[in-house]
């Protein structure tokens, strides 16, 4: 296996941690607009891992560069803007792609807090039936989030239920920045994307559709010490992935923001600095959401500053398969203190990281196989949960 990794900021960088101490593959190609920092990634590992300097928003250059380096399997650490030019040149050049967010939505035009426009993936999964002509394999959203909280959602149905109710992903965390009063420990650039965008829910019968940002709230139990977290609906790719593969009544995507973050963001979008199309500053144009970003500490360099545990999981509720009720939570907690120790990175982008190197360890192993655009869903769970545990990082359930 010859793997282009494209993106070696946070995740990618955790991505190079994690699989350096793996021996499934032959080469990673670390790429970057920043060929510094993808000098960076690399550093003082084996020779498998090679720098380079990559336009991710050039398909043709991706294309280029999975050529020269024999390239096998694309695996996309970018921003989801990135997302199309990628997945495109991984195509072109006959290689396998691997993403850890889907092609980006578009709200409806005239009802965007009741109709979806274009959503998450769209773009992706019109491509789908090209990706199966060509016997190749696009596995898209193989982060923790989409990503492992799908394989739960899976691994339910299969194992655990009869009939599901509800699938409700829930994100929480009882995290700290010391000397930072407001520091995101994940990509504000993508972070606004989701969280002001209209949140989708999928319902049997009615399908999907959308409602106000930060609806529903609900205060959640996390487990493993974090506690009680105030959650809220976000645009997320479960919920455009989870209902194609796994039968369910309902699901939903929330996240716990908390009520200064949701704040932020709110004040953001009203000063229209969410806002992505560049504007003339002093005969300069740059993206408001650029600004953004440029203003706030990069998260993967909050590691050291960084206090307590993220955790990711899928709540389940419906008829067991003894036909009795039954309530679920599967989960996967990391705590900073223990990622920063053992590789390096904070918690949020490690346990990001983690997923794809598994998956694209199962596909070296032919534990996992498929052709066309499919989510992890599409995939057998157990050997994936198996091997995450397999990489020191265990995964948990709660009965509720």
């Amino acid at each position: 296996m010859r793997i282009l990794l494209v993106g070696a900021g946070g995740v990618g960088s955790a991505v190079v941690a994690i699989a350096a101490r793996r021996t499934f593959f032959e080469t990673v190609v670390v790429a970057d607009y920043d060929p510094a920092r993808a000098a960076r990634a690399v550093a003082g590992r084996d020779d498998r891992f090679v720098a380079a300097q990559l336009d991710a928003g050039s398909a043709e250059a991706v294309a280029a560069l999975c050529r020269a380096h024999r390239i096998t399997h694309v695996l996309n650490a970018v921003d989801p803007r990135f997302v199309m030019p990628i997945f495109d040149g991984a195509y072109a050049a006959g290689a396998d792609y691997l993403d850890m967010a889907m092609s980006l939505s578009r709200p409806h035009p005239a009802r965007p807090y009741q109709e979806t426009g274009v959503k998450l993936g769209d773009e992706q999964f019109a491509a789908a039936d090209r990706w199966v002509d060509a016997g190749r394999l696009a596995l898209c959203g193989i982060g923790v989030e989409p990503g492992l909280s799908d394989v739960f959602a899976r691994y339910a149905a299969d194992e655990l239920f009869t009939e599901i109710d509800e699938i409700g992903v829930r994100d929480g965390a009882n995290l700290t920045v010391d000397g930072y009063d407001f520091a995101p420990s994940f990509s504000i650039w993508t972070t606004i994307e989701e969280c002001l965008n209209p949140p989708v829910v999928w319902e049997d019968g009615r399908g999907w559709f959308t409602t106000e940002p930060f609806s529903e709230p609900e205060v959640f139990h996390f487990p493993e010490g974090i506690g009680p977290v105030e959650c809220v609906n976000v645009e997320h790719e479960e919920v455009l992935l989870i209902p194609r593969w796994v039968p369910a009544k309902r699901v939903t995507f929330k996240y716990g923001l908390g009520d200064e973050f949701i704040e932020v963001l709110k004040t953001l979008h009203k000063l229209g600095l969410d806002a992505t199309a560049p504007v003339a500053v002093k005969g300069v144009e740059v993206s408001p959401r650029d600004v953004v970003a440029a203003c706030l500490p990069d998260p993967a360099t909050l590691g050291d500053r960084m206090r307590g545990k993220t955790c990711a999981g899928t709540w389940v509720r419906g008829t067991g398969v003894d036909g009795r009720p039954r309530e679920v939570y599967l989960y996967h907690v990391v705590d900073n203190e223990w990622s920063m120790r053992e590789y390096g990175h904070q918690a949020v982008v490690w346990q990001t990281a983690v997923n794809p190197v598994v998956a694209l360890e199962l596909l070296a192993a032919g534990a996992w196989s498929g052709v066309g655009v499919l989510g992890p869903e599409a995939l057998p769970p157990k050997p994936f949960l198996d091997l995450l545990t397999g990489y020191g990082s265990p995964w948990g359930m709660e009965e509720r």
